[in-house]
């Protein structure tokens, strides 16, 4: 099975990549490098769902060959301490933690407002299998298009998603995407900072990325091999 790796940028494209050893072919697909190692096309999609969503749209419709499979994957912040720096997570759910509207009774979701959705949950076997191969804890991951910076804002997606354990910038883009293709979705991150203040002395993004290839070399049997009849992505 073809699988599609989309990160946000060329050091988490990198770091997927050295999973499997030496050099990545490389290879151009309209414009965007592409790395290539046997099933696996890897690519650094841009920072952001909007970015995230088009890179992966435009690799599934341009594809030679259909994928199975579509992955985000990269490096975010952690909400609480189970799941500390350097640690792998897989999305059980991946939310659009900002994606809505404000009102006098605080944030509502676009669910809330009667259009779109603001969720994939990704299949939960292959949640499980790669959570078991990677030694990784799974959980919702949300998607931001602005990354917290204060406690308070931290404060406030937890309340309104409970038990989410990471906050990224591009699965949900990614998911929606993949959605539109009717290809299953996964996200795959690597813990770097705590959400919360900004203390970018206390980021560990390198070793984030350390794990983040180590997780993903984990993952890569089960992710190649894995059955499609679990690949319906549900709301």
């Amino acid at each position: 099975m073809r699988v599609l790796v989309v990160t946000a940028v060329p050091a988490e494209r990198d770091a997927v990549t050295r999973a499997f050893g030496g050099a990545p072919e490389t290879v151009a697909v309209q414009g965007a490098e592409v790395h290539r190692r046997g099933a696996f096309d890897v690519l650094a999609g841009g920072a952001g769902p909007a970015a995230a969503a088009a890179a992966t749209a435009f690799a599934l419709a341009s594809a030679p060959a259909p994928y199975g499979l579509v992955v985000s994957a990269g490096i975010g912040g952690a909400f609480t301490p189970l799941t500390p720096l350097g640690s792998p997570v897989v999305a059980s759910d991946i939310v659009a933690a900002d994606l809505g509207a404000e009102s006098p009774e605080g944030f509502l979701p676009v669910t809330a407002l009667g259009f779109g959705r603001d969720r994939f949950a990704p299949p939960p076997a292959l949640v499980r299998e790669v959570a078991a191969a990677a030694g990784a804890a799974a959980g919702p991951v949300l998607t931001v298009s602005t990354a917290t910076g204060s406690a308070e804002r931290a404060g406030a997606l937890l309340a309104a998603h409970p038990g989410a354990l990471v906050e990224a910038m591009e699965g949900f883009g990614v998911a929606e995407a993949a959605a539109r293709a009717a290809v299953p979705v996964l996200e795959l991150r690597a813990v770097s900072n705590a959400v919360g203040p900004r203390d970018r002395d206390a980021w560990r993004i390198g070793d984030a990325l350390v794990a983040l290839t180590d997780a993903f070399g984990k993952s890569a049997p089960v992710l190649e091999g894995w059955n499609r009849h679990d690949h319906r992505n549900r709301a």
